[in-house]
């Protein structure tokens, strides 16, 4: 079975940047579409960016032109970088994978297990 671990989170401060990771642990593995997910606390989560197989990017309004979700499917691998941090990018983000298992042909839908991102004024 497939496992999706997130890295890259932490404190900086407004106007910082951070770079977070989602890698496919464990072999015979492929990621296909990837979103990020962020979740403030008493908030509802809500989709960031998203990046198909073959690269095709979306992203809220709210961060375009400040972040880029892209790929390396070599390494199974989706990155976040995010520049021009604003405090209310503050968050828990969490990435969600549709993981393509090799052998049998199978899809699944797979959740990291989150990685915090805390902007300072």
């Amino acid at each position: 079975q497939a496992q999706l671990v997130e890295s890259g989170g932490g404190l900086v401060q407004a106007g910082g940047s951070l770079r977070l990771s989602c890698a496919a642990s464990g072999s015979g593995f492929a990621i296909n579409r990837v979103d990020w997910y962020r979740q403030a606390p008493g908030s509802q989560r809500e989709l960031v960016a998203s990046i198909s197989r073959g690269g095709t990017t979306n992203y809220v309004d709210s961060v375009k032109g400040r972040f880029t979700i892209s790929r390396d499917n070599a390494k199974n691998t989706v990155y976040l970088q995010m520049n021009s941090l604003k405090v209310e990018d503050t968050a828990t983000y969490y990435c969600n994978a549709d993981i393509f298992t090799i052998a049998t042909g199978a899809l699944r839908n797979y959740w990291g297990q989150g990685t915090q991102v805390t902007v300072s004024s």
